[in-house]
């Protein structure tokens, strides 16, 4: 595998550009996506082949207005009942999804949204991902926090009142290699009572040793489960090997983390389909891991830097409100996040109906939590992954969750 994380500098090679045309215009050049590399973990799961023959036969244009009726009236959901709420049958019956999805929320989440805020570490990336702002040939500013920076960073965080953080680095185990990741996360049990990762996908034995650092859950973005349509989104790197992505979930738990999230990029390719998969990727999980805590996010395509037309295909509000009730009523004890990426009324509303979970004083850059924190910086920072959509910090986010009836919360674990 190339070293395309050395793609950094302010002007790409030739070498570099000719081989960033060969690989978005041949696809004969690219390894084969669905064969796993050196090294990497094949655990044997059943769970892919079950999520993907329930997604490569739904026909959501067969569903009628009565199915979703059925479904609305159903006790329990089924996948059948489900796949009816995500049909564009069910876009009339909005309100009603909400109603239903809004009663389940407040029957095992009450009225509480939890606060969390992201922390990106370094930026480096080894893949080719052409939607991302952190792709390896994307001309950006690079960094890599220190140790002593990334304390730095948590400690402002902290100081803010902030109990959880999530973790984040680009795709390089060359420059974010795991034991970097773990000594960042054992910095993070200091000052957090939850600390969760979302990193490139690793071995058991890494996971293992992540959640030995403090790491209590890790989130891994499918992207899409159209493995053709990703086969053309990711042209190189180790993210390219779609089924070690898939089964990075259930590495996570054979691991011992407490908890795991998933999520599709919404608007990479047909979003019904995608939101199907992601909610029955955790459905035969939980199935298989019951004591296991499982959570989903449903991030929208954001403009990056360099490319301000990445942006979401045929996926509204409306459609991503209608995903989100879809989630809650088909899963009503599973987490549901909504990142930054979504304006502020968004945010406000879907946590009144659905969403359990928002990310709050968000940076997607390297190294900037205290300018955003305190209006000042003492060090460097790299440039961001995208664009956010809701820049609130900490305490309008506090201020506005309690206007709308909400109890914010920053963590409900004790460690004994």
């Amino acid at each position: 595998m190339e070293n395309n994380f050395l793609i950094d500098s302010e002007e790409l090679s030739e070498t570099a550009l000719k081989r960033k045309h060969q690989l978005e215009t041949d696809p004969s050049s690219r390894t084969d996506h669905m064969k796993y590399l050196p090294g990497m973990d094949q655990i044997e799961s059943d769970v892919c082949s079950q999520v993907m023959s329930e997604m490569e036969s739904y026909d959501y244009s067969k569903y009628t207005g009565k199915d979703v009726l059925r479904a609305l009236a159903s006790e329990r959901c089924t996948i059948e009942d489900f796949k009816a709420l995500l049909s564009p049958a069910a876009e009339p019956y909005l309100e009603r999804m909400a109603i239903k999805a809004q009663k389940e929320t407040s029957k095992h989440f009450g009225n509480t949204v939890y606060l969390f805020t992201p922390l990106y570490i370094a930026n480096y990336c080894e893949n080719y991902c052409v939607y991302c702002g952190f792709n390896c040939y994307n001309k950006i500013k690079r960094l890599k926090l220190s140790l002593e920076q990334i304390e730095h960073e948590m400690k402002v965080i902290s100081d803010s009142g902030m109990e959880e953080i999530l973790i984040l680095t680009g795709e390089s185990p060359t420059k974010s290699d795991v034991e970097y990741i773990g000594e960042a996360c054992k910095i993070a049990r200091r000052y957090f009572k939850m600390v969760g990762i979302e990193i490139y996908p690793v071995n058991v034995k890494d996971y293992k040793y992540l959640h030995e650092c403090g790491v209590d859950y890790v989130t891994v973005f499918q992207e899409t489960y159209d493995t053709d349509k990703y086969e053309t989104l990711h042209l190189l790197g180790n993210k390219r090997v779609w089924p070690y992505r898939f089964d990075a979930q259930e590495r996570a738990l054979m691991g011992g983390m407490r908890g795991v999230a998933f999520s599709a990029l919404l608007g990479l390719s047909d979003f019904r389909k995608d939101a199907l998969a992601s909610a029955l990727h955790v459905y035969f999980l939980q199935r298989k891991y019951p004591h296991a805590e499982m959570s989903l996010s449903c991030p929208r395509l954001r403009p990056i830097i360099n490319n301000d037309t990445i942006n979401p295909l045929d996926v509204g509000e409306k459609q991503l409100c209608q995903v989100l009730c879809a989630y809650r009523i088909f899963l009503p004890y599973c987490g549901i996040t909504v990142s930054s990426r979504e304006t502020a009324e968004f945010r406000n509303g879907i946590a009144k109906i659905a969403a359990t979970k928002v990310s709050a004083g968000v940076s997607t850059g390297i190294g900037d939590h205290e300018e955003k924190y305190t209006g000042e910086q003492e060090q460097d920072a790299g440039d961001e992954q995208f664009e956010i959509s809701d820049g609130r910090s900490l305490g309008t986010m506090y201020i506005d969750m309690s206007n709308e009836g909400l109890q914010p919360v920053f963590n409900d674990y004790l460690y004994v």
